[in-house]
Order: structure tokens, then sequence, then C-alpha cells
């Protein structure tokens, strides 16, 4: 069995894989991540290797822990690869977007595929049907918006995010939703638009944090799946365990 830890902007994700199925799904803050290691690990005695990716810091007890318990395998770019990376500097590429394309080679072998990840920041990844990976965008996610427009002015309050279906607010609320939400839905649409004139066959994957309130506003056959990234990281720990 296999733990995947992705340490994220805002809390740290813990995976429980057995054969490339999630078996349990858990999640913890700063501060608390040891003792949800320790939990996993007594409650899942067959547990033999972990990948850990990491936006941000990584706890050191967290680290040692893992290192200490299982075979562990941090997460970067200088790993075997499903893929060809041709981005023009491997080294600042976000490990978030190594596992999702990663995930993307693994449940769409051969196919031209566009990766849009809806969280604390959007981006856009493209993996191409001979396997190549040459990059793709990055965008304020959809309460980075919301927060944006409150701190840069000295009037707009600090809202949720909220869905609206027209992008003529009749209010200074709806306008700042219309601006957000609708904006982000044409974003997304136009990327979507613009690289189907590059590839008539492409599919499109979306998930994040956001995806479930994006999603039916987006055009048809997108295929959702909010567990994509830790998909990908569980295919890379694998991968790799078997070659070391």
């Amino acid at each position: 069995m296999n733990l995947i830890v992705d340490i994220g902007n805002t809390r740290t994700k813990f995976a429980v894989f057995k054969d490339g199925i999630l078996q349990e799904l858990k999640y913890s803050v700063a501060g608390t991540e040891s003792q949800q290691l320790e939990q996993l690990l007594e409650q899942y005695p067959q547990l033999e290797k972990a990948i850990l990716s990491a936006t941000g810091h990584i706890p050191d007890a967290l680290y040692n822990g893992l290192n200490q318990a299982l075979a562990l395998i941090p997460l970067s770019h200088r790993l075997l690869l499903p893929f060809k990376n041709l981005y023009a500097t491997p080294e600042t590429l976000g490990l978030d977007r190594i596992a999702l394309v990663a995930a993307a080679a693994k449940h769409f072998p051969r196919q031209n595929c566009l990766v849009i990840d809806a969280g604390t920041c959007v981006t856009f990844d493209l993996l191409e049907a001979d396997g190549s990976y040459r990059g793709g965008a990055i965008s304020p996610g959809l309460r980075m918006r919301y927060e944006a427009m409150h701190h840069f002015t000295a009037n707009l309050p600090l809202l949720d995010p909220q869905q609206i279906e027209s992008y003529q607010g009749d209010s200074t609320a709806n306008a700042m939703h219309a601006g957000a939400f609708r904006g982000l839905i044409h974003e997304l649409n136009g990327a979507i638009d613009e690289t189907k004139a590059r590839f008539d066959d492409l599919t499109v994957i979306l998930t994040g944090g956001d995806a479930q309130i994006l999603r039916d506003h987006l055009k048809n056959g997108i295929f959702a799946n909010s567990n994509f990234l830790l998909e990908g990281l569980d295919f890379l720990l694998e991968l790799n365990a078997l070659h070391e």
C-alpha cells in the first residue's frame, strides 16, 4: 500500500492507495501533520512506501516520520516521469503540475490532454499525444480574484464566491460575482477553444478545489476528477519505486 502526502497552500492531504485505487483521504492543517501520519500508520500497517509533494515548507517532524516509517520518495523534476518534459526551466515547474501531467499520461495515453486545475491558482497544462509536455499557463484562482478586488481597492467588500448566470451585475456585489465567476468561466472556455483549435481530438480534465462550482458552466466533454493530482502522485511513486 502507498501513502501519498501532498502539502498544499492551505492544508495537507494524506491519501492511502492500494493497487492504484484510493482507499482513504484525510486532511490536516498546519501543526497537526505528524499526528495524522501516526494515525494512518496505525490504521494501515500494510503501508510500505510514500511520496511527498510540497508547494511550500515541509515540517521536519513530518519528513522525519515518513522517512523513518516508510520507503520515502520526495517528488522532484529529476524523478523518472511518464512523459517527455520539454519545459524550458524544469527546475521551476510546480510539483503539482508534474503530478497532474503524470495522471494524464496514465489515464489518457497517446491522447492530447488539457489538464485544468482550479485551485488557489488555475493552471492549464497540455500533454500532447506523442507524450511531449511543453508547458501551459498559470492564472489567479477564483478566491484570489475576490481577494484582489477587496485588498487593492478602497471600497469593494470581500465576498465569498457565488455562481451567477449573467455578466451584467445589478449591484456592486453581483458585479463582482459577474467579473470574478463569469470572467473565470469565459477564461476557461476560451483556453479550451484555443487548444481545440490546435487539437480537434482534445481531452479536457478539470480538477482542483473549485472544480465542482465551475464544471456545469463549462463546455461539454469535460472529465471532472477531484483526485486527479493524487492519482498522478501514486502513479509516480509506483513508477519510480519499480526502477529503484
